[in-house]
């Protein structure tokens, strides 16, 4: 657990006790500070208070007496699409808002300075999508080759479980933009940005809100690394940005573009990535063959680990054989079976229609189990895109939507996943991939797309 020493005997109000919420609350009564929590859930309230932390409405006026500071959980809205009524009261009280990732960077800066740490290394990796697969990749190299290092953020552990900078050589951090947006420090050493496209759209107002929030990562912190896919023009107007304006160096990415004219460059061609400096290709290798990164789409994930590890002076072999040895995370275009010559795809994940061409351009003959809570335009973006589905199976709230934007493409409704599943393994012939690759949220029935994509795993386990 990470130490808040400066926040001793101070009165600091916690919002949301999600993982990350509970975890900097524990954090911070254990460093002798004075966490108020509070969230609209009875359960979560209950949860903290077996911790014995203390409880208080913030949304009342009297319980903000003192407080210096209050730290929001990234389930929170801060400003859109609401601004909720503890934001409010915090606004009216003068007291910062902030989260637990900014209070992280705090945190390792003080305890890197006191300590004299260099090798303290923080690498913050942000994109619409990819940012789980490529943190995983950046650990899994660091972990084997460079010392110890720990993974954490939207990744799944929280901040503030992971341990202080003085015992680790590199701390990877998957970030999404509610932490962005929010947080008041963002210094990493190395900051990633895989991709962009739309997504969260009501809760930043809109596409400019959501880069904007993912654009907080480059700040212009002297000597950070920045890592950037150019492949859209978000992230070549981030590029230009930093050229103009940083001390620090700018690394390009890119699958799909030839990128010789940059000072360091790192690219693929589908086949092979080549590392560029000053024009020069200096090291090239084949990265078509390495089984735990199935898809086109983990080309730009397999550049921007390969990056980051570079510039840790990681050497190219060590990468090379280390991505070799990588597992895929489950729910993203996860092979869980094969049945009478039919194989299931666990792509839950995939929560977007982007995420879902990737799965789309991955495999033929598919019966592609699709739907869940809406995002953005749905699936209109995906109709070009249907050569390798023979029938689509809909499911969840987004059905009706779904079914009139496909049109007089095969499709049936479907009440639930077991029926979906149920009629795509009748259909099916060997040869066939049956996928779940939602192109939506999952919370219309599933409270996170892992119980989703587990859901669906047992039920292929119950064809058997």
């Amino acid at each position: 657990m990470l130490s808040l020493d400066f926040l001793k005997g101070q009165k600091v109000a916690v919002y949301g006790l999600g993982r990350s919420g509970l975890s900097v609350a524990l954090a911070l009564k254990s460093s002798g500070a004075i966490p108020l929590c509070w969230d609209d859930s009875i359960y979560s309230r209950k949860v903290a208070e077996s911790f014995d932390l203390i409880i208080k409405d913030m949304t009342l006026k009297k319980n903000w007496i003192d407080c210096v500071l209050l730290l929001l959980s990234p389930g929170i809205p801060y400003i859109y699409p609401i601004a909720t009524k503890v934001v409010q009261q915090a606004w009216r009280h003068n007291v910062p808002v902030d989260n637990d990732v900014g209070l992280f960077f705090k945190s390792y800066l003080l305890e890197s300075n006191d300590q004299q740490i260099k090798e303290a290394n923080t690498i913050a990796v942000t994109g619409s999508n990819g940012k789980s697969t490529t943190s995983s990749l950046i650990h899994h190299v660091l972990n084997q080759k460079r010392g110890p290092a720990q993974i954490g953020g939207n990744i799944g552990t929280p901040l503030f479980d992971l341990k202080p900078a003085s015992l680790m050589s590199t701390t990877v951090i998957e970030l999404s933009s509610y932490q962005i947006e929010v947080a008041n420090l963002l210094n990493p050493k190395i900051a990633v940005f895989l991709n962009f496209s739309e997504d969260h759209l009501d809760r930043h107002a809109g596409v400019g809100g959501y880069f904007a929030a993912k654009r907080r990562l480059f700040s212009g912190v002297k000597d950070q690394v920045s890592i950037v896919g150019v492949d859209e023009k978000e992230g070549r107007a981030i590029v230009n940005d930093l050229l103009s304006n940083t001390t620090g160096t700018v690394i390009t990415i890119s699958n799909k573009t030839r990128l010789d004219n940059a000072d360091w460059s790192v690219f693929s061609d589908g086949t092979y990535l080549f590392e560029c400096k000053l024009g020069t290709i200096i090291n090239e290798f084949n990265i078509s063959n390495i089984p735990g990164l199935m898809g086109a789409h983990n080309l730009q994930n397999v550049c921007a680990a390969y990056a980051v590890c570079r510039v840790l002076q990681v050497g190219v072999n060590d990468i090379i054989n280390t991505l070799k040895s990588y597992q895929s995370l489950p729910h993203r275009i996860e092979i869980i079976s094969t049945l009478n010559g039919v194989t299931f795809v666990n792509d839950s994940k995939a929560t977007n229609a982007v995420s879902t061409l990737h799965a789309l351009k991955t495999f033929s003959n598919i019966h592609w189990i699709a739907g869940g809570q809406e995002k953005g335009d749905g699936i209109h973006s995906l109709i070009d895109h249907l050569h390798t589905v023979k029938k689509a199976y809909l499911i969840g709230e987004s059905a009706v939507n779904f079914s009139n934007q496909l049109g007089d493409f095969s499709h049936t409704i479907f009440e639930s996943m077991e029926a979906a599943v149920s009629a795509a393994f009748k259909d099916a012939k060997a040869g066939d991939v049956i996928l779940l690759s939602p192109a939506a949220a999952s919370f219309d029935k599933y409270s996170n797309f892992e119980e989703r994509g587990i859901h669906f795993s047992q039920l292929v386990k119950h064809l058997e």
